[in-house]
């Protein structure tokens, strides 16, 4: 039988931080020879909005396979992130209509920090959030206010799924 490399495998195989791992050391390089060739800002907007629109698609399909938009799902699917303790996190409320949790201990971004990169460590990763539960589901709002990444102590991770109840 033939693999269909169309459909995106790689996170449930190698976990989250094992793939940003490997796009970061292919595209921080390529981001910063761009950058010297054609100018760092244009290249960091292209590189943003790529991975932005990449992680609605990737929320539209999370949302599929994990059976649902719900909050539960949702928490259902944390499991990638932290796989291997990539991602530490505190949940402060878990109900219906929301979500409430604080990343206590970032692996992602001491990886990114470690490859000299803590700059686009927010643009390979914490942009994708608000992307994420976009594609996952459009009636839910996240609030952030704070990222381990810009230094803060913690990510503080609110999602209202209340609109989409009844």
């Amino acid at each position: 039988m033939e693999k269909d490399y169309s459909i995106d495998t790689l996170t449930e195989t190698i976990g989250v931080l094992t793939r940003r791992e490997v796009e970061a050391r292919i595209l921080i390089p390529l981001i910063q020879a761009l950058g010297e060739k054609v100018g760092q800002k244009g290249i960091l907007e292209v590189v943003s909005e790529t991975i932005i629109r990449i992680a609605k698609d990737q929320g539209k399909d999370m949302a599929a396979a994990m059976g649902g938009k719900s909050a539960s799902h949702f928490m259902e699917s944390l499991a990638f992130w932290t796989r291997n303790n990539a991602l530490e996190i505190q949940v402060n409320k878990q109900d219906d209509t929301s979500l409430s949790y604080d990343v206590t201990r970032c692996q992602y971004a001491e990886m990114y920090k470690a490859l000299g990169a803590a700059d686009l460590g927010q643009i390979f990763s914490c942009n994708r959030d608000f992307a994420l539960i976009e594609g996952f589901n459009p009636k839910v709002k996240l609030t952030r206010k704070q990222t381990i990444m810009q230094g803060d102590p913690v990510c503080d991770f609110r999602y209202d799924f209340s609109s989409d109840q009844g």
